[in-house]
């Protein structure tokens, strides 16, 4: 009983952990665009985020039910087997978001844990423990799906802004009053981004709950204990802010102005929030991205890195696979070794996080430098316009003239 305890205190703690990077690499989602383009001020930017996932994460419980009730099959489960398994998963999804972050790639963390559970469990139990029905409605489609609808909704929305706002086009940077609507409608990403990723640790916890008898099967809500530590550890992950992948989202696929932000935010918002209310555990990131790529191709004139997308793209197709042969791994480690396993899982887990935090302190990116030129600027929200001529200069100017003509006559 004591080691099936110490076991479930792991898994709590490794959850929290992955909570913790699911904050700094999603900082991106909601932020980016209005730091690239000036709306914001990077360390106010991050803790206006890391606020509003802490309340989003009280919104909504739909997406913790996903998994807690859903994916993994838990009747078939022993309680023996099934944290450390639990566990395994775990160290799949923090592999995969430690080194796509130190890559720079705004990568799913939601498809890194479905990754993770679903490879250690297919390892530790069988194929016959994964309700492959609910995957595929609840994680797969929306993979697919998401990221397209909102790269749609962000080119129509941009186009429509420049429609109706053609006759700025001459202005510095174009549409400056947009900035103003960023401010609001990143707040609105990142409140949807915790009613959306917050739920999934959740549901991780709840599940490990579950499993050894410590919670009702017949009542898969998260406890409030568990609301609260998830909510607040997202936040905290938040506010550290993941500089390298908002440099990539903020600068890498386009040059973000301040309608595009506003329309990809709206879309990204938009998003979110149906598949929270839905149940549909998709990722934030593949939504954020596909907005700012959709924005980017509904301005004139723009230019799409597609390079970087690719880069991006092949990133998200690695994500399941890969993390779940890390948990698998891991999970193997539990087959063989027993209870030993988990002990041993958890010290491969430390060096490797070790590992890519001190390559990361290498070429290190934070506020100061992941977007110079708005970071550096001091003037969020506000845009310098060329000052007009002074009555001087206008005079000397039809003096100027006048004596053009006298010369001539």
């Amino acid at each position: 009983m004591e080691s099936a305890a110490l076991i479930i205190v792991l898994v709590i703690g490794l959850a929290l952990f992955f909570d913790f990077t699911n904050g700094f690499h999603d900082t991106a989602n909601a932020m980016a665009t209005p730091i690239a383009t000036g709306a914001l001020r990077p360390k106010v930017a991050v803790l206006l985020a890391a606020c509003l996932n802490l309340v989003g994460a009280f919104l909504s419980t739909e997406v913790a039910k996903t998994i807690s009730g859903g994916m993994i099959r838990e009747d078939q489960l022993s309680p023996d087997i099934f944290p450390p398994i639990i566990f395994a998963g775990l160290i799949g999804a923090i592999t995969w978001n430690m080194l796509t972050w130190l890559l720079g790639l705004p990568s799913s963390s939601s498809h890194a844990l479905f990754g993770g559970l679903i490879g250690a469990t297919l390892v530790g139990v069988g194929a016959s423990a994964i309700d492959m029905g609910v995957v595929l409605s609840k994680v797969i489609l929306p993979a697919l799906i998401a990221p397209l609808t909102a790269g749609i909704i962000a080119f129509a929305v941009t186009k429509i802004a420049y429609g109706v706002t053609r006759r700025y086009d001459m202005k510095t940077d174009g549409r400056d009053g947009f900035r103003w609507g960023q401010i609001f409608t990143s707040s609105l990403v990142a409140l949807a981004h915790g009613t959306n990723d917050a739920q999934k640790t959740m549901g991780v916890i709840t599940l490990a709950l579950i499993t050894v008898g410590w919670q009702s099967t017949s009542e898969p809500d998260p406890q409030l204990w568990v609301v609260f530590a998830c909510a607040i550890t997202i936040a905290l992950g938040t506010y550290m802010g993941g500089w390298r992948i908002i440099r990539t989202l903020g600068k890498g696929l386009t040059d973000v102005k301040p309608a595009q932000g506003f329309s990809a935010e709206t879309s990204t918002a938009a998003t979110i929030l149906a598949s929270s209310a839905l149940g549909f555990a998709l990722s934030t990131t593949q939504v954020a991205s596909g907005s700012v790529i959709g924005s980017g191709l509904g301005r004139r004139g723009s230019t799409v890195r597609w390079n970087t997308v690719g880069r991006i793209m092949v990133g998200w197709v690695l994500t399941l696979p890969a993390a779940g042969a890390v948990g698998a791994a891991a999970s193997l480690i539990v087959v063989w070794l027993g209870g030993w396993g988990v002990a041993v899982d958890a010290v491969i887990a430390v060096v490797i996080i070790l590992g890519l935090f001190l390559r990361s302190r290498r070429d290190e990116v934070t506020h100061a430098n992941a977007m110079s030129e708005v970071a550096d600027s001091g003037a969020a929200v506000k845009v310098p316009r060329k000052p007009g001529p002074t009555r001087r200069q206008l005079r000397l100017e039809q003096a100027d003239a006048a004596a053009g003509k006298g010369d001539r006559s």
